[in-house]
């Protein structure tokens, strides 16, 4: 059987990947208005049972308690379904940091990663810009007794002033600020549009941490933008990698993302394809997944 080069081999194999994920994008595609139709209903539904004056619904987790909105059906689904979530991400934080470690939460939702976090190390900074997210996140901290969280309501950004924030209700975690591209997967719940205030947390927060981690649905680009001293001083950056959010939200390339990362870290991990890479091979990993759309939910950027 003749074989074939490596180069063409990989060809071949990349294009057939590529084959793949265009039928997969077709499909979904197709279902996803279905979906996102269905999720709504449900959203709506669950408001109707519970009643307007019903702020939050308490659910008692494997990771502490949780009051929740009535509505969500993401973080909140899970934690009602699962009676956890996130487990694989407080574990990759755990093995990261230890009862020394100072972490930052850029984009902490109601606290069901910086909550669990908090009791294995020395301090956390909880960063939240959605308004109705963040008073249950204040109130999550007090229900578990959580002495060491300061949390800060404030969108992380590239300057000072405000913008335009939808605040999903379907999935409260989807909430962002306003995309440059308003597709309907953003919209389908028919969130409420609020102004928020917005800063650089480099004049936010005077103090540096071990570890950032960052999920803020598409708004990493702006946040990283004005966090270049935290940056420098941390030693691991975990953050979302969802190419819809490049294109849609911030607007921006995978190299002008890169770009604001690879000064500040030596290695890439990308749990998601069991990939660790050197600086070298960032831009080009993360162009080949953007793409193929693929996702990551959290890719780990370290020093060394």
């Amino acid at each position: 059987m003749e074989q074939l080069p490596a180069s063409r081999g990989s060809k071949i194999m990349r294009h057939d990947a590529i084959r793949r994920n265009h039928i997969v994008r077709k499909l979904y595609s197709l279902l996803q208005p279905l979906v996102f139709a269905a999720n709504s209903t449900i959203s709506r539904l669950k408001r109707l049972i519970v009643g307007k004056t019903v702020d939050a619904l308490l659910v008692n987790s494997k990771q502490g308690l949780f009051l929740i909105g009535p509505e969500d059906l993401g973080v909140g689904g899970s934690l009602i379904k699962d009676g956890a979530y996130g487990e694989d991400e407080i574990q990759r934080i755990s093995s990261l940091t230890n009862e020394r470690s100072n972490v930052l939460f850029v984009g902490s939702h109601i606290g069901t990663l910086a909550i669990p976090t908090s009791r294995k190390v020395k301090h956390v900074t909880a960063i939240e810009a959605n308004p109705n997210t963040f008073r249950l996140l204040t109130w999550n901290i007090l229900l578990n007794n959580c002495q060491n969280i300061h949390a800060i309501q404030v969108a992380a950004s590239d300057q000072k002033g405000q913008l335009e924030f939808i605040m999903s209700k379907a999935n409260s975690g989807g909430s962002k600020r306003m995309p440059h591209i308003k597709a309907y997967k953003y919209f389908y719940d028919k969130p409420d549009t609020v102004k928020v205030n917005a800063d650089r947390l480099d004049l936010v927060i005077p103090e540096d941490y071990d570890l950032i981690v960052m999920d803020i649905e598409g708004s990493e680009y702006f946040a990283l933008k004005g966090m270049e001293r935290l940056l420098a001083n941390a030693t691991h950056l975990i953050i979302e990698f969802i190419p819809h959010h490049l294109k849609n939200v911030s607007a921006i390339t995978v190299k002008e993302f890169v770009a604001l990362i690879e000064p500040h870290f030596r290695t890439l991990n990308i749990p998601s394809k069991k990939l660790v890479l050197q600086r070298p091979q960032f831009l080009p990993a993360l162009d080949e997944m953007y793409s193929l759309n693929e996702s990551d939910d959290g890719v780990i950027f370290s020093k060394g």
